[in-house]
């Protein structure tokens, strides 16, 4: 039995995730479909690709991992499927891979243009429906990568922000996710983080937080507070509220470490 995961920017008002369900049952009717999230901002390509990153490594290498958040269904970008070590992705060729193609490079993929893979009839505006699910649902079936289209050599990625050393000792790094509870994700790690914890200072949204915590729970309610989460990341957290709102953060903005 294959599991196929799904990541939209679909949302639950209408009825996108359940046609795109039914049409992956419909060819694959023993596959297990495991929603990751479908609450991503919509079109927002580079919170998709975090997301994935940090769901993939959880599931067995066998998953085939469905992600639509297109803002460029219908142009001319392509849709395509990868396989990795860590499985197999059904995407556009938009970013949203970028994350997980760092950490495991594509052994192969290819362009869906092999009509047999595809629904009759191909809508302009719900690729999801129409290419994506299918192409997953075979997949799934255990039909080879390479029956679904033409190779393709080069993806369109992008890099993981770095931290960056600051002439003055410091290092910046920046929000790349904002989670449900409003905890602030950056993508600095503990590797990152040259000082004791004891003598660091985190500077984000105006204030200056001293030190490192082990959980949400050790802080006061209220009160920003910063922890290396459940991903590996450096995280602002405000227990008992939103650190987001609070600090006034969204993605991309800076946060930057210095000694105390």
């Amino acid at each position: 039995m294959s599991i196929v995961t799904l990541l939209t920017d679909f949302g639950w008002k209408d009825g996108y995730v359940g046609i795109m369900k039914g049409v992956i049952l419909g060819i694959a009717p023993h596959v297990t479909l495991v929603d990751i999230t479908h609450d991503i901002a919509p079109q927002d390509v580079r919170d998709a690709a975090y997301v994935l990153y940090t769901a993939v490594p959880y599931f067995p290498p066998d998953t085939v991992h469905l992600v639509v958040v297109d803002p460029g269904v219908g142009s001319e970008r392509r849709a395509i499927a990868v396989r990795t070590a860590q499985g197999a992705f059904v995407a556009p060729d938009n970013g949203v891979l970028s994350y997980v193609l760092v950490a495991n490079p594509p052994q192969i993929a290819v362009s869906l243009t092999n009509p047999r893979y595809r629904l009759p009839q191909v809508s302009h505006t719900f690729h999801g429906r129409d290419i994506f699910a299918p192409a997953a649902a075979h997949l799934a079936q255990g039909v080879p990568l390479t029956e679904l289209g033409e190779p393709v050599q080069e993806l369109i990625t992008f890099p993981l922000p770095q931290a960056q050393i600051r002439p003055d000792g410091s290092v910046s790094g920046q929000v790349i996710h904002v989670d449900h509870f409003g905890n602030a994700i950056t993508n600095l790690r503990r590797e990152d983080i040259p000082w004791p914890d004891e003598r660091l200072l985190i500077e984000v949204g105006g204030r200056v937080l001293a030190g490192l915590h082990k959980t949400y729970a050790q802080g006061q309610p209220g009160e920003p507070l910063a922890l290396i989460g459940s991903s590996g990341h450096l995280e602002i957290a405000v227990p008992g509220g939103n650190a987001a709102q609070s600090l006034n953060v969204c993605i991309g903005s800076e946060v930057r470490l210095r000694r105390r």
